[in-house]
């Protein structure tokens, strides 16, 4: 990856981090999960509703606190999760899964993972990759109760 494309996602992250997508509370929510990475101490609780009638997600909203990583990850979530199904929501955390296990290897979809992808650099610190997929596994857990329903 090029010194400028990598400068690009650290500066998508920063934004994200700073102007906070989705950030508070979702009265009416269908799920709820709330996620702790003990080793650091960052917590999130993420809320989803659904599109009446349907499995497709209407709204995310997260709470949390932490690191620019975490919190980063979360506002990218919020953004991508949105008229997504809920079969689509877990293909998408399993993607993003896959990216963050690669250690910097490959090229991620970014037609797919949009923002996303800025977290592939984080990918390379193997400490780092547990706040990036923080609100990750929230949705995901979110998902598969609303699946088994």
């Amino acid at each position: 990856m090029s010194a400028s494309l990598d400068s690009l996602y650290q500066q998508v992250i920063l934004d994200h981090a700073k102007a906070r997508h989705g950030d508070g509370d979702l009265p009416h929510a269908d799920a709820e999960h709330h996620e702790r990475n003990p080793t650091c101490g960052d917590e999130i609780t993420v809320r989803v509703a659904l599109e009446p009638g349907t499995d497709r997600v209407a709204e995310l909203r997260w709470q949390g606190a932490g690191c620019s990583i975490s919190m980063a990850s979360a506002s990218v979530l919020a953004d991508l999760a949105p008229g997504r199904t809920l079969g689509e929501i877990t293909a998408l955390v399993g993607e993003f899964r896959e990216m963050m296990r690669s250690r910097g290897a490959g090229e991620p979809d970014d037609e797919r993972l949009g923002d996303a992808v800025a977290f592939h650099g984080v990918s390379k610190f193997v400490m780092r990759v547990k706040c990036g997929m923080l609100s990750w596994v929230a949705l995901e857990a979110c998902a598969t109760g609303l699946a088994a329903a």
